[in-house]
C-alpha cells in the first residue's frame, strides 16, 4: 500500500463539469477520482466503471457539462486516517485500488493506493523505475566544512560532473545527542568526542542550507537533505524538500521513519549496519504505513574494502523491498558503483570533495570532480551498452564490418536469365556484400532472374520472384543517382536523371579521369568529397592542430581540382557543387554549445583559404554519432539546426541537407523533425534521401525507419522547394543500383518531391 498525502490528482471539486472529471481520470492514470465539496469533505467518486453505467441509462443527448456530483457514486469505500494501516490495507478489493482517508469531519486529506510490482518512484521530475536512467546523488554531506561558499563551489562541480541531486545533512545537535552536543563532553567516548567537534565547527546555519538548497535550484540540480532529528525535518518541510535520505543509523529508527512517511515524500533508505532480519522489520513497517521507498545497499565503513562491497546482494534487496534499489558508497575509486549499475542499482550515492586531504572521515572516501565526472560517464555508458532484451539487431557498425569481412556466395560461371543455379555455380569468398553463406541451399535450384557473371555477389533479391527494375522516374524537383566511375554509365542506360552525383573515394583522385569519358552528356554534376583520406586521415577543416588542418585543406583542394576536370563533361554543370562533411569530429564525447562557434569560425578561415572559383563547397548536415571505416565518432558541428543556420547566415553557405543526418540529431537532442526542415529549409541547396532510425541507424531504405516521408515532402515542398535530391541508401549501388531503385519507386509516391 502506498498513502499518497498531495491529493490534487485524484479529486474534483463536486460543482465541476462531468467532463472535467474524465479529463482528470485521463491525467492521473488511476481510472477513478473523488468529488469533494469546497471544504473537501468527500461527497462521492467516479470510476470508469461509474461512467460507463450512467451512459447506459442515458437516452438522446449526453450532457457532459453538468456537475459531477449528478452522476457520482455515493456508495464508496473509504477509512479514517485513525485506522491502522492493517485496516485499510483489508479494504482493498480487486475492483478496489485506491481508497479515501479523511478526518473526522470527513475531509479527504489522504488516498491509499495498491503498491504495483516493482513500482517506481516520482522524486521532484526525475522517476527512479526499472527503465529510467540511474539518479545520481553527489553527497556533499558536511564536506563544505562549515562554509557556505566551498558547498556551492561543490555544487557547481556536482552539476558539471552530470550528478542528478546534490545532498546535505542537517542536524539539531541539542536534540539529537544526550549531551545537547557538547563536544567537550569528557564522558563521551573517543569516536562521539571527534564526531561532535567536527560537527559543531562545520554545521551551516539553517538560512545558509536554504541558500545552498536554492543555489542548487538555480544551477538545475536537485537538492536533497538527509535530517538526523525530528527538528531537522520540521525545518526541511517548512522549506518543502522533494525527498529525504534515512542514514543507516536510521533505518532502525522506526518512530522517525514513521515520522518521515508522515511528510508523503519518497525515502532514499541506506541499510548499512543492518541485518537482513532489521531490513525485513523496516520494511514491512514502510509497506504497512504506505510509505513511497528506494532501499539503497551500503556498507557502513570508511573506506569499504571491496571484499565487503556484496554487490551481489542487490539482487536480495530488491527482492525484499519490491521496489527500486540503488547502491550507496564509501569505498575508494569509481569501479563499484558502475559495477552496481550494471547489478540492477537505479540509484548512485557517492560522496563529492573538493579535496581529499581536508579536515573530516567523508573526505577520504570521497570523488574528486574528475573522478565523479568520470564515474557519471562511466555509469551512462553502461546504461547505453544495456540495450534491450528484444530480438538482436545489427548495429550500423555490423553492417559495415559485416560488407567489409563478412564473406557472400559468388558466382563461379555466366548464368544466363532463366538457367538453373547448381552448386558448381556457388563459390563462398570475401567481402560480405553479397547474400550471406547461409542461405545457399535456398539459391540452389532456383533459376537465373538477370545475366550473372563470373565473378558477381548473388544477392538476397535472387531469391524472390520480383525484382526492382530501374525506370524512367518524375519528380518535381531536379533529381540524380550517386556514381562511380565503374558504373555511371549502366545506370544513365536505364533512367532519366537531372545529374550525376559522384561519390569519390581518395584512391579516384590519383586516376586519370578522361579514360571514363567518350563523349560529354546534357546533365548536371555534384560531387562528394571523400571523408577519409590515405593514412586514415579524416577530413578536418576545425582542427586545431594546423598540420592536420592544413593537410585537410590540400585534400579538399584536390577534390575541387578533380571536380573541375569532370565539369568540362557535364554541359549542364555551370557550377559544380561539391557536398562535403566540413569537420568538427571529437572522439571522446560530444563537446559543449559554447564550444561550436570557434569552430565553425576555424571551418570558415579555412574554406577561405581554398581555390574554389567556379565550384560551390556545401557542408552536409551531419549526425551526432557517424560510422567510419575507422569506428564510430562524435560530431559537434552541423548537427543541430540553429548554429547551423547560424554558419549560414554569418559567412553565406549553402547546406546540404542529409535527412537521414539530421533525423538522427533531432532524435538525439529530442528536436522537433519538422522544425529543423523549416529553419534548415531556406539555406538548402541540395538533399541526400534516406530513412532513419534511433540514434545511428543511418542510411536506411526508404519506409524501414522512422520517418514520415508523406509529412516530409510536404515540407520539403514548402521550405526547400527548388533543392535537388539524390537517394542516399547505405550499399544501394550493390546488385546495380537496385537500393536507389527502390527508393526512386518509393519516392515517387510522394508527389511533391
Amino acid at each position: 500500500m502506498i498513502i499518497e498525502r498531495d491529493i490534487s490528482p485524484y479529486v474534483v471539486l463536486a460543482e465541476e463539469s462531468i467532463f472535467n472529471a474524465l479529463q482528470k481520470i485521463n491525467d492521473n492514470h488511476s481510472a477513478v477520482v473523488f468529488s469533494i465539496t469546497d471544504s473537501g469533505v468527500l461527497e462521492g467518486a467516479l470510476s470508469n466503471g461509474d461512467f460507463r453505467r450512467w451512459l447506459l441509462t442515458q437516452c438522446g443527448t449526453i450532457d457532459l457539462d453538468q456537475p459531477l456530483s449528478n452522476i457520482s457514486n455515493k456508495n464508496l469505500v473509504f477509512a479514517w486516517q485513525t485506522d491502522d494501516p492493517k485496516t485499510i490495507q483489508q479494504r482493498f478489493r480487486d475492483w478496489i485500488d485506491y481508497i479515501p482517508l479523511l478526518d473526522q469531519q470527513r475531509r479527504v486529506i489522504a488516498i491509499a493506493r495498491k503498491r504495483k510490482s516493482s513500482e517506481g518512484i516520482q522524486v521532484g521530475s526525475f522517476t527512479i523505475a526499472d527503465d529510467s536512467p540511474t539518479f545520481v546523488i553527489a553527497e556533499i554531506g558536511i564536506n563544505h566544512n562549515g562554509s557556505l561558499q566551498i558547498a556551492k563551489q561543490l555544487i557547481e562541480k556536482a552539476v558539471l560532473a552530470g550528478a542528478n541531486s546534490a545532498k546535505f545533512q542537517m542536524r539539531n545537535l541539542a536534540s539529537l545527542y544526550r549531551n545537547q552536543g557538547n563536544p567537550n563532553d569528557a564522558n563521551e567516548d573517543l569516536g562521539a568526542q571527534y564526531t561532535l567537534d567536527l560537527l559543531t565547527r562545520f554545521q551551516l546555519s539553517v538560512e545558509e542550507m536554504f541558500e545552498a538548497f536554492d543555489y542548487c535550484k538555480a544551477k538545475g540540480i536537485l537538492p536533497l537533505c538527509t535530517p538526523w532529528d525530528i527538528d531537522s525535518l520540521e525545518v526541511l518541510e517548512k522549506y518543502g524538500m522533494e525527498a529525504y535520505k534515512v542514514a543507516s543509523p536510521d533505518f532502525t529508527n522506526h518512530d522517525f521513519i514513521r515520522r518521515l512517511a508522515q511528510t508523503g515524500k519518497p525515502l532514499f533508505c541506506s541499510t548499512g549496519m543492518t541485518t537482513e532480519s532489521e531490513i525485513l522489520e523496516t520494511v514491512e513497517l514502510l509497506n504497512r504505513i504506505g510509505a513511497k521507498y528506494v532501499l539503497l545497499h551500503c556498507n557502513s565503513t570508511y573506506p569499504t574494502p571491496f571484499k565487503d562491497v556484496n554487490l551481489n546482494y542487490l539482487t536480495k534487496l530488491k527482492e525484499i523491498g519490491r521496489c527500486p534499489v540503488g547502491y550507496s558508497g564509501h569505498e575508494r575509486g569509481i569501479m563499484i558503483p558502475i559495477a552496481a549499475v550494471a547489478k540492477g542499482a537505479k540509484v548512485i550515492e557517492k560522496h563529492l570533495t573538493l579535496d581529499k586531504a581536508m579536515e573530516g572521515n567523508d573526505h577520504k572516501v570521497s570523488l574528486l570532480p574528475d573522478e565523479f565526472a568520470e564515474m557519471v560517464q562511466g555509469i551512462r555508458q553502461i546504461e547505453e551498452a544495456f540495450g534491450t532484451s528484444v530480438e538482436r539487431q545489427l548495429s550500423q557498425g555490423e553492417l559495415m564490418n559485416r560488407a567489409n569481412l563478412a564473406k557472400s556466395l559468388i558466382c563461379t560461371m555466366e548464368l544466363k536469365p532463366g538457367e538453373a543455379i547448381t552448386e558448381k555455380h556457388i563459390t563462398i569468398k570475401s567481402p560480405g556484400r553479397g547474400l550471406q553463406p547461409n542461405r545457399k541451399n535456398e539459391l540452389i535450384g532456383l533459376r537465373a532472374k538477370r545475366h550473372i557473371r563470373e565473378g558477381d555477389f548473388f544477392f538476397p533479391s535472387d531469391l524472390v520472384q520480383e525484382q526492382v527494375q530501374p525506370r524512367f522516374y518524375t519528380f518535381s524537383r531536379p533529381w540524380g543517382v550517386p556514381v562511380r566511375y565503374h558504373d555511371f554509365k549502366t545506370i544513365l542506360s536505364h533512367t532519366n536523371p537531372d545529374f550525376l552525383e559522384f561519390h569519390l573515394s581518395y584512391k579516384d583522385l590519383e586516376l586519370e579521369i578522361e579514360p571514363f569519358f567518350e563523349r560529354s552528356y546534357d546533365l548536371d554534376l555534384v560531387v562528394h568529397s571523400p571523408d577519409v583520406f590515405a593514412g586514415d586521415h579524416l577530413l578536418n577543416l576545425a582542427a586545431a592542430d594546423e598540420e592536420y588542418r592544413r593537410r585537410s585543406i590540400a585534400e579538399l583542394q584536390r577534390v575541387i581540382n578533380t571536380t573541375r576536370t569532370l565539369q568540362q563533361f557535364f554541359t549542364r554543370a555551370s557550377r559544380p557543387r561539391i557536398v562535403a562533411s566540413l569537420g568538427g569530429f571529437t572522439t571522446e564525447g560530444l563537446l559543449p554549445r559554447s564550444a561550436r562557434e570557434e569552430l565553425y569560425a576555424r571551418i570558415h578561415q579555412s574554406l577561405s583559404e581554398l581555390d574554389a572559383d567556379g565550384v560551390e563547397i556545401i557542408g552536409q548536415t551531419l549526425p551526432p554519432f557517424p560510422w567510419y571505416f575507422g569506428g564510430q565518432l562524435y560530431l559537434n558541428l552541423f548537427v543541430e539546426a540553429d548554429d547551423s543556420i547560424a554558419f549560414c547566415q554569418r559567412y553565406g553557405y549553402r547546406l546540404c541537407l542529409d535527412i537521414s543526418h539530421s533525423k538522427l540529431a533531432c532524435n538525439h537532442y529530442h528536436h522537433s523533425f519538422k522544425e529543423f526542415i523549416e529553419k534548415v529549409g531556406a539555406y538548402t541547396s541540395h538533399l541526400h534521401i534516406a530513412d532513419a532510425h534511433g540514434l545511428d541507424g543511418e542510411g536506411l531504405q526508404i519506409g524501414d525507419g522512422e520517418i514520415d516521408f508523406p509529412a516530409l515532402a510536404e515540407d520539403l515542398a514548402q521550405w526547400a522547394p527548388k533543392a535537388s535530391f539524390i537517394p542516399e541508401i547505405w550499399q544501394g549501388h550493390k546488385n546495380n543500383g537496385e537500393g536507389f531503385w527502390i527508393a526512386l519507386e518509393r519516392l515517387e509516391r510522394y508527389l511533391y518531391l
